[in-house]
C-alpha cells in the first residue's frame, strides 16, 4: 500500500491545524511598541544591530512565548552573552528536524512498497522533536554552570589582589577597580565593566558588585560586596576577611574539583568492567571452541 498520499495529506492537515490554533492563541498587541511607534522618528533611539538569527529568533518567542513549557533561561543567556532570539530559533529548528527525520527515514520504506501504520512515525517524530526541544536548555545550563565555576576561580585571584591593594592602604574603590585592571578574561571584564558603571552612576562600587551578583545569579560575588561595605571604617579587619573569604573560597573550588573528579572516576568503572570481561572472553574464546570441536 502507497502510504506517500497519507503523509502528504496528514502533513497538510497538521498544518492547517496549527495555522487555526495561531490564530485562536494571538496574543494581545503589546502597549509598548505600539506607544513606541507613536512617537516621532526624531525622538526614538536607533536600537543596536542584530542578526539575522536574532531577528527571526524573536519574531517566534513573540509568538511562542505564550505556550505551556516554553522557556527561556535568560539569566543564564545573559551570562555566556547569548541572545534569546538564537537561541529560540535553535531549539525550534532541532524540534523541527526531529519532526520530519521519521517521516524522512520512512520514505525509501514506502517507495519499496513497505507498508508502515501513519501513527508509527508521527509518535517518533513527536517524541523525537520534544528531545531535540529541550537539548539546548541542558547545554546552556551545563555552559552556565562551568562558567560560573570559572567565574569563581577568576573570583579568588581578584580577592587576594583586592586584599593587596587594600593593604597597600588603597582606597575601596581604587582596591576594586585595580585589581579589576590586571586581568584581560571575560570574569574580569564583567567586574570592570560594573565598577565603571558604578562611577559613572556615582553609587558605590559594592552596590554594582551586588547588581552584577544578581543579573547573572553569582552569589559568591555577593560576598565580596558585603565584606567591602565594612571597608571604610576598618581597613585591616577587611583584609582579614578578604584573605578568609579567598581561603575558604580555595577550598570550596578543591572540594567541588574532587567531588567532580570521583563521579567521574565511578563513570569509568562500568566501562573499565566491561572491557575486562570482554578480553577473558577473548582469551578463553580459543581454549573453548578447542574443547567443543573436539
Amino acid at each position: 500500500m502507497n502510504m506517500l498520499p497519507a503523509v502528504l495529506t496528514g502533513g497538510t492537515v497538521g498544518a492547517g491545524l496549527a495555522l487555526l490554533v495561531r490564530e485562536l492563541l494571538r496574543p494581545q498587541p503589546a502597549l509598548g511598541p505600539a506607544l513606541a511607534r507613536s512617537v516621532p522618528a526624531a525622538l526614538t533611539m536607533p536600537e543596536p544591530d542584530l542578526d539575522r538569527e536574532e531577528v527571526w529568533g524573536r519574531w517566534l518567542l513573540a509568538r511562542l512565548e505564550r505556550v505551556p513549557g516554553v522557556r527561556i533561561p535568560t539569566t543564564n543567556l545573559a551570562l555566556l552573552g547569548q541572545g534569546p532570539g538564537a537561541f529560540m530559533l535553535k531549539k525550534t529548528a532541532l524540534a523541527g528536524a526531529g519532526l520530519l527525520c521519521p517521516v524522512i527515514v520512512s520514505i525509501p520504506w514506502i517507495l519499496a512498497g513497505v507498508s508502515l501504520p501513519f501513527y508509527v512515525p508521527a509518535a517518533v517524530g513527536l517524541l523525537i522533536a520534544v528531545l531535540l526541544f529541550i537539548t539546548p536548555d541542558l547545554a546552556v545550563r551545563d555552559q552556565a554552570k562551568r562558567a560560573r565555576e570559572e567565574f569563581a576561580h577568576a573570583l579568588s585571584a581578584y580577592l587576594d589582589l583586592v586584599a593587596l591593594k587594600r593593604a597597600a592602604d588603597a582606597g575601596p574603590a581604587e582596591a576594586l577597580e585595580k585589581a579589576a585592571a590586571v586581568g584581560t578574561g571575560w570574569p574580569f571584564l564583567y567586574l570592570q565593566g560594573a565598577l565603571h558603571r558604578a562611577r559613572l552612576e556615582k553609587i558605590p562600587p559594592y552596590e554594582a558588585l551586588t547588581q552584577l551578583a544578581h543579573e547573572y545569579d553569582l552569589p559568591v560575588l555577593d560576598d565580596v560586596a558585603d565584606i567591602m561595605r565594612g571597608s571604610a571604617t576598618d581597613g585591616a579587619a577587611v583584609y582579614k576577611a578578604l584573605r578568609a573569604r579567598t581561603a575558604a573560597l580555595n577550598t570550596e573550588l578543591l572540594a567541588d574539583q574532587a567531588a567532580e573528579a570521583n563521579t567521574a572516576s565511578e563513570k569509568m568503572t562500568a566501562p573499565g568492567a566491561l572491557l575486562a570481561v570482554l578480553v577473558m572472553l577473548l582469551l578463553a574464546f580459543p581454549a573453548v571452541i578447542r574443547m567443543v570441536t573436539v
